[in-house]
């Protein structure tokens, strides 16, 4: 019974050939969050298997910043940039796909990685 199983699992392992991986990075969280619907939306509009998002950890960028330009010197201010990232899979695209996604208009602010693996 478990080598049945096992000969399911590699022949759905087997028919990935390819992969679109999209990593998306923005500032804003709902910006983020509208891009990563949008992609998903027309990936699954086209009939293709999509995995994700994926959140990955947010990247938190301290600085400090003095007020005062010559004596007080204790006197900081701190700022923080956060930057958060997605990762989406679309498994086995078609050429159709990949130009719908390339024709996508998504908001400003938004950095978008493609890699094809």
């Amino acid at each position: 019974m478990s080598d049945n199983a096992n000969n399911t699992n590699n022949k759905a392992e087997n028919k990935v050939e390819n992969k679109l991986r999209i990593k998306i990075q923005s500032y804003d969280n709902k910006i983020i969050d509208i891009a990563t619907k949008t992609i998903i939306d027309t990936a699954e509009r086209n009939g293709v298997k999509v995995v994700g998002p994926v959140p990955l950890p947010t990247s938190i960028n301290k600085y400090s910043v003095n007020r005062a330009t010559f004596v007080h010197k204790t006197a900081q201010e701190q700022f923080e940039m956060r930057t958060h990232k997605r990762v989406i899979d679309i498994l086995n695209p078609s050429p159709k796909v990949i130009e719908a996604l390339t024709n996508l208009s998504l908001p400003s602010g938004v950095n978008i990685d493609v890699k094809m693996m």
